[in-house]
């Protein structure tokens, strides 16, 4: 069986993070290895107060020697939500020790939406994350990340041009494949953009556009994607899995739009993904 790994927090009740990467990876027929870099009662967004929070920052180096004591090999490295400068140190460290010529390293640079940094974040956390993108095969930042990353005004007014533009200076930081996702030019077709700086080749997927925002779309695609890389598909593969499935989830989300708050509803598309997945042999 092919190996994954993903490093990001876990919220007891609320749908992002490991709680989504988890079960999106393991039903594309992957062993899925978690590191917990924090335990919530509930995710940190709107609807939610008075959460607790436990940070496992002090635990990951042990949890990454024993597993090198073991002879551990993954065949992608996988990080999402990361809450302080300090994880992002120690995650750096991790794949140094666990990068191999035959894994992939994917980094989904979770730093803001909607044109705004995530409360806590701050400009010298946006610089150490340009850090460990540097060292990834794939990032996977929304328009607003891309925004932060590059130093650039965020803006909804853009056109191809400009994704490609921004995804040339993305790989600048040193990432073979940046991915830019919530790419959408009008109000019928959103989807995500990538850029193949080996080959200097650019790829593309739209689907529907539904106009509103739904809780963890981002882990969900970003799983998918990291998914189908450990499988061996190919760039545009990738994109058109994670795409396709992430609208999935948010049309399932719809009639259950009370849900939107606390996470879309992709347990209701599983069954689809591992389609996809058989489709793609």
């Amino acid at each position: 069986m092919k190996k994954v790994v993903s490093i990001q927090d876990i919220s007891c009740f609320g749908k992002c993070s490991l709680t989504v990467a988890l079960p999106i990876i393991s039903a594309m027929g992957i062993e899925t290895a978690v590191i917990p870099t924090a335990v919530l009662s509930t995710h940190t967004g709107e609807g939610f107060s008075g959460y607790t929070f436990h940070d496992l920052t002090g635990d990951i180096p042990a949890i990454a020697s024993h597993w090198k004591s073991m002879d551990l090999r993954f065949d992608a490295l996988y990080t999402g939500y990361l809450g302080s400068m300090e994880q992002v140190g120690i995650v750096s460290e991790f794949f140094d020790d666990f990068r191999t010529d035959s894994n992939y390293i994917i980094v989904d640079p979770v730093l803001g939406d909607a044109g705004k940094l995530y409360a806590g974040f701050t400009d010298q956390f946006v610089e150490k994350m340009k850090e460990l993108c540097a060292k990834a095969d794939f990032i996977i930042p929304n328009m607003t990340e891309t925004a932060f990353l590059l130093g650039i005004p965020y803006t909804e007014d853009y056109d191809e041009a400009y994704v490609r533009d921004a995804l040339r200076r993305l790989a600048e930081f040193g990432c073979r494949t940046p991915v830019i996702t919530g790419v959408h030019y009008d109000d019928k077709l959103q989807g995500a953009a990538a850029y193949d700086s080996v080959n200097d080749k650019f790829y593309f997927s739209f689907d529907r556009n539904i106009n509103s925002r739904f809780h963890g779309t981002g882990d969900i695609f970003s799983s998918v994607f990291t998914g189908a890389c450990a499988l061996g598909r190919d760039i545009q593969q990738c994109l058109d899995m994670a795409v396709r499935f992430t609208l999935d989830c948010i049309e399932a989300t719809i009639p259950n739009i009370e849900e939107t708050w606390y996470g879309s509803c992709f347990e209701l598309c599983l069954g689809k993904l591992i389609g996809y997945v058989k489709e793609q042999k």
